[in-house]
């Protein structure tokens, strides 16, 4: 059933494109229905996941794909990827609602955005190093297609730029795999057997420069400072649904990849650089937030806030290699928190950039300075940005809260100086609030007079996503008792 998952979107929108007949609105409901199949399709396996043995992974499948490499096609989930699998089809589901009224060549941004609904979960089901590379690679012409064809501004440069950086970055990744395939005995690419084998312990210089070609390729991802360059154009000239699934998804790829890859397989190299980890993702955080802070494009802002949130999950990752035993448990919360803040973060952002596209259609600018008062003209709208404001900043009660708390709770106690990073939060809650007044309070002014409401099918899309944020916020057990096990599995490998 797992390959049915990754690849049903990949067929529906191979036959969008052999049906150039096919009409307009119909394509637009093809996208939505195959969205909505796979959704469901992602929740039955849900409700038959039973965490794996230490080093498995549940519904595996594995068939011979270039032997002559010992490479092969090997699918397979635990609790770090199925939390990510279940989001992703969450979020190109919502995407899909919020598309319905497309007008600009919708039949081709349906095929596009199913295309990219599959490479996205073969990344997070990849238990190949080749074949993850080859879904990972393939996200970013996805993301280039989308920028460029639906964009705005200067779509051209923004998608030039976002493919190069990406591009360079996936190239210091596959020279890291190859690094990992050449150091194993046997030969091999499958994530399994490396993770097994650990193949460059004891090799300090080796697995430190494999490390590093690694965490440049996922840092470009993910992005952190300095490597973060490439988001905020790529964000404020992306279409909404654009945008909602390079933050809410792919960013997530460069994290994921730290707990599936970097982590485990070079646990000795990782438990090396785990300052440097922990350095880089501080100072993501807070220059994250201060960016944002001073910035009067409020899609620019939220894009910096993305660069501040996954700061707090490289944070997480980094205090895992501080390995020591009287810190296990400490370090495990954090890993929790980490993944809990991927799902976290691609749910809430998603639903704020989708808000944001909002503001672009009806009034044709992102720019906070033009309006005033709006949640008079347009209650619903302002009650829904309100809502993933709050969200973001981390407020108890939602899903942010819920991740952060792990974080700084496992942080501090295996790394007391992590505390610094607290001050994010407090500048994202000023960044925020601020938004808040300048957008929506006040009288009426500006774009805001004559802006129209939220419409059916805008509020079926974000509301269900901070929706998803707030159960996780009040009842996050379900989705903690998946990731626990696979987090304390990572630390165990970590403390080899």
């Amino acid at each position: 059933m797992l390959s049915v998952v990754v690849f049903l979107p990949l067929a529906a929108a191979v036959a969008l494109v052999a049906l150039p007949r096919l009409g307009d609105i119909p394509a637009r409901w093809a996208w939505v229905a195959v969205s909505a199949v796979d959704l469901v399709l992602v929740a039955v396996l849900w409700a038959r996941y039973d965490p794996p043995p230490a080093g498995g992974l549940a519904f595996t499948q594995r068939v011979a794909w270039i032997p002559g490499v010992n490479s092969s096609y090997h699918v397979g989930v635990d609790g770090l990827s199925l939390p990510l699998v279940a989001m992703t089809a969450v979020i190109f589901l919502a995407c899909a609602v919020y598309a319905l009224r497309e007008r600009h060549r919708p039949r081709g941004q349906a095929a596009l955005f199913l295309f990219l609904q599959s490479v996205s979960l073969g990344v997070f089901v990849a238990a190949d190093l080749i074949l993850f590379f080859v879904f990972f690679d393939l996200s970013i012409v996805g993301m280039f297609f989308v920028i460029a064809g639906w964009g705005h501004g200067n779509r051209a440069h923004s998608a030039l730029k976002f493919f190069l950086y990406t591009f360079l970055g996936s190239l210091a990744l596959l020279a890291g795999f190859i690094g990992l395939y050449v150091a194993a005995d046997p030969h091999t690419f499958d994530m399994l057997q490396l993770t097994a084998a650990t193949p460059l312990a004891g090799r300090p210089l080796a697995g430190g420069l494999v490390l590093a070609a690694i965490l440049l390729g996922l840092a470009v991802k993910t992005p952190t400072v300095p490597f973060h360059t490439w988001l905020p154009p790529a964000h404020t000239d992306a279409p909404a649904v654009g945008s909602a699934v390079l933050a809410g998804v792919l960013l997530k790829m460069g994290t994921y990849g730290f707990v599936r890859i970097g982590m485990p397989m070079l646990p000795q190299a990782w438990r090396a650089w785990a300052w440097v980890i922990i350095a880089v993702g501080i100072v993501s955080v807070i220059y994250g937030a201060l960016v944002a802070l001073a910035q009067s494009n409020l899609k620019r802002m939220v894009a910096y806030t993305s660069v501040n949130h996954m700061g707090y999950i490289v944070l997480a990752v980094g205090v895992a290699g501080l390995a020591a035993n009287d810190t296990a448990q400490a370090r495990t919360v954090a890993v929790t928190g980490a993944v809990t803040q991927m799902v976290s973060h691609g749910l809430i952002t998603a639903a704020l950039f989708l808000l944001a596209g909002v503001l672009r259609e009806r009034a044709g600018t992102y720019d906070m300075r033009e309006y005033g008062g709006l949640a008079a003209a347009a209650p619903a709208f302002a009650t829904l940005f309100a809502v993933g404001a709050f969200a973001s900043l981390g407020l108890p009660a939602f899903s942010g809260f819920i991740a952060e708390f792990q974080i700084f709770t496992g942080g501090i106690a295996a790394a007391p100086a992590t505390a610094v990073a607290l001050l994010g939060i407090l500048i994202t809650a000023a960044l925020f609030l601020r938004a808040l007044q300048r957008v929506f309070t006040g009288d009426t002014r500006g774009k805001s007079v004559g802006f129209a409401d939220l419409r059916a099918g805008e509020r079926w899309s974000i509301g269900p996503l901070l929706l998803l944020s707030l159960l996780i916020g009040v009842l996050p057990r379900p989705l903690l008792t998946v990731i626990e096990p696979a987090a304390h599995t990572v630390i165990g490998l970590l403390g080899r």
